[in-house]
């Protein structure tokens, strides 16, 4: 059983607030992780068309015996698929990989702003919403200007907005926005990609005051937000670990202390010129 509490999202979709992402995850080896992800007690599962592991992800959930109303499955559109009509033939291609007949969450990968086609992109997002094939829509490393043309151009209001976010880069003007507006904040690389963030002495001086690991000491800011946030390893003990962050609280000084470290500093690229189809 899942010990993990949910988000409702703005249309009354309960979305776990921490779930398991496969970035990076090769689908030969995505089957054994997400297996491991499952029986550690994730029922979120993030992926992505051009994570190239849809197949692998698919034949974990199917062969989980979890039964498909307890799961909730993320997938993103690539950038190459952006346009009213790829954007339906992408969507049928990924349901397929995955082997399922909806997606609990479909989201824009990217709002890819010199292509300038991410309003009629969102507009196909309507449609399968409309359909029944993804329960929630939404959008991931939208900036806020992007987000504005998307609510006075289109009629749903976006369920997600999944973002770079983590204590070097803790996008406090993008959360307020997302709270002003309904929209819930998605985490992804919500440990920095491990790259010296763990190794900070607050967090690890937080961590040992609480006799938890650096990683859980984060999660556990990510979740004391309000963020649903998605850790990715291939590592089974780490897997474990990550979703072990419920049978503690960190402190307001705690708090203090991480939202200290924020340096506005992005290890992916910058939503405002990725162009890359």
């Amino acid at each position: 059983m899942s010990k993990v509490p949910p988000i409702i999202l703005n249309n009354g979709v309960a979305m776990p607030q921490l779930g398991f992402g496969v970035w990076q995850v090769p689908d030969d080896e995505a089957e054994k992780a997400v297996t491991t992800a499952l029986e550690a007690g994730y029922r979120s599962i993030d992926t992505a068309a051009i994570y190239g592991n849809e197949e692998g992800t698919g034949k974990a959930l199917a062969a989980s015996g979890i039964a498909r109303d307890k799961l909730f499955v993320t997938t993103k559109l690539w950038n190459a698929d952006q346009g009213y009509d790829a954007t339906m033939r992408a969507f049928d291609a990924s349901l397929e990989k995955l082997g399922l007949d909806h997606v609990d969450l479909y989201l824009i990968h990217w709002p890819l702003p010199s292509k300038d086609s991410y309003v009629d992109t969102y507009k196909a997002f309507e449609k399968i919403y409309a359909d029944g094939r993804a329960r929630a829509i939404g959008v991931s490393n939208f900036l806020p200007e992007h987000l504005e043309r998307l609510l006075g151009e289109t009629s749903i209001i976006p369920a997600v907005n999944q973002i770079e976010l983590h204590p070097h880069l803790q996008q406090r003007a993008a959360r307020e926005f997302h709270a002003e507006q309904g929209i819930t904040t998605e985490a992804w690389s919500p440990l920095g990609q491990g790259k010296g963030l763990l190794e900070v002495p607050a967090i690890v001086a937080i961590a040992q005051k609480h006799g938890r690991t650096p990683a859980q000491v984060v999660l556990r800011w990510h979740v004391q937000l309000g963020n649903v946030a998605i850790p990715k390893s291939v590592t089974p003990s780490r897997i474990k670990e990550n979703i072990d962050v419920f049978g503690f609280e960190l402190d307001l000084e705690d708090i203090a202390a991480i939202s200290a470290l924020n340096e506005d500093r992005r290890l992916g690229p910058d939503p405002a010129t990725f162009d890359i189809v």
